[in-house]
């Protein structure tokens, strides 16, 4: 095997490695029930953010549905954290283990959205 092809099947090797595995990103149906009913006795999402994200109370509250997942999960885990400052949603992150931010993540990121197109 030359040494070109050697690199080329370690590269693809540690690809695969460090893909995800099936199913780690999040339940989009235990999301809703999450979003809806609240995690650790914090109020639910919807309080703020509408039902599916979409429709805020408040204009200084950000629409969720549509969002991307991988941003959902970032931003959540940076205001749990505390690498994102928002007094409001640090104590509504710092109850929520890493597979009810992705479920949340996926419940919100598979809503409709006026964010962007849609097919």
């Amino acid at each position: 095997m030359s040494r070109a092809a050697l690199w080329l099947a370690a590269a693809a090797l540690l690809a695969v490695a460090g893909a995800p595995e099936a199913g780690a990103r999040g339940n989009a149906e235990a999301g809703k029930v999450k979003a809806e009913k609240g995690v650790g006795g914090q109020p639910a999402c919807a309080t703020c953010h509408g039902p599916t994200g979409a429709k805020p109370v408040a204009p200084d509250q950000p629409i969720l549905a549509g969002q991307y997942y991988d941003y959902l999960v970032k931003a959540l885990s940076d205001y749990k954290s505390g690498k994102r400052a928002n007094a409001v949603m640090k104590v509504i992150a710092t109850p929520l283990s890493k597979q009810d931010i992705e479920d949340l993540s996926a419940w919100f990121a598979s809503q409709k959205s006026s964010l962007h197109f849609q097919r």
